[in-house]
């Protein structure tokens, strides 16, 4: 690792590096019942939409909104796992699991980036940890599970083949 102005400079995979803003020491371990990043409509990019084609109908659980692709959320007929709002991303089954992951051992990169921030600064991949993380997110700093020596498992490669990788985009 070597280290510039704006923070540590870490190779994720051979030849793709990513600048790290956030403390080398913090730690993410998702805790059970949390889903609080399922409250949220996630961001396809386009290699999840074709993904997501693969495992389920589009036109029930995708929306639209300025111009970029999303889960849908829906209202949710209980008070567990959902926003005040009462609605959660489509994939949120009742007992707080994502049937894309749990059934499909699949997920779009933007569930595998949370709760990372993703941006690209002259050219670069920047990242930090998402400022409503900090507040919502009880998996931060709970484990021993150091995100910087495990990037690879936030960050899917096709962050670098994307011109906007930009993660703070939701519904």
């Amino acid at each position: 690792m070597s280290t510039d102005q704006t923070g540590q400079r870490v190779e994720v995979y051979p030849g793709r590096e990513v600048i790290v803003e956030f403390d080398p020491e913090l730690t993410f371990e998702c805790v059970d019942d949390c889903t609080w990043c399922c409250q949220h409509g996630v961001l396809l990019y386009d290699r999840d939409f074709l993904g997501l084609a693969e495992r389920a109908n589009l036109n029930e659980s995708t929306t639209e909104f300025r111009g970029h692709d999303f889960v849908r959320r829906e209202e949710k007929d209980r008070d567990e796992h959902v926003a005040e709002d009462g609605a959660a991303c489509y994939f949120l089954r009742e007992d707080g699991l994502c049937s894309l992951h749990a059934e499909h051992d699949w997920k779009p990169a933007r569930c595998s980036v949370f709760p990372l921030a993703v941006t690209r600064e002259d050219g670069e991949l920047h990242v930090d940890i998402r400022d409503s993380a900090h507040e919502h997110c009880e998996g931060l700093d709970v484990s021993e599970r150091r995100v910087i020596d495990e990037l690879d498992a936030f960050l899917p490669e096709v962050l670098w083949e994307l011109d906007n990788p930009d993660s703070d985009r939701e519904l």
